[in-house]
């Protein structure tokens, strides 16, 4: 069973900056899309950014400009450089394919963004 294990989060005051990181393991990950989710409190989780396997990224309106998904696939890793951030992207992080595998959510990352 594949595995996707998110890390990177943290307290980031309102304009700063975080790079999240999702380590899969498996043999699939250079021929799946992957995606960034995240869910806030009281909220349903959405889709924030997804990579096709080559590299081409689609994202939501809320992060477009501010935030960066890219893949290295010689390291089974996808990645999220999240700019400018503002209280209203605070949430849990979470990657898994595109579209998400129900059984493939992991713990996610807590991302807080507050002065």
């Amino acid at each position: 069973q594949v595995q996707l294990v998110e890390s990177g989060g943290g307290l980031v005051q309102p304009g700063g900056s975080l790079r999240l990181s999702c380590a899969a393991s498996g043999r699939i990950f250079s021929i799946v899309a992957m995606g960034w989710y995240r869910q806030a409190p009281g909220k349903q989780r959405e889709l924030v950014a997804h990579i096709s396997p080559r590299g081409s990224t689609t994202y939501a309106d809320s992060v477009r400009g501010r935030f960066t998904i890219s893949r290295d696939n010689a390291k089974n890793t996808v990645y999220l450089q999240m700019n400018s951030l503002k209280p209203e992207d605070t949430a849990v992080y979470y990657c898994n394919y595109y579209p998400a595998s129900t059984g493939s959510w992991g713990q996610g990352t807590q991302v807080t963004v507050s002065s």
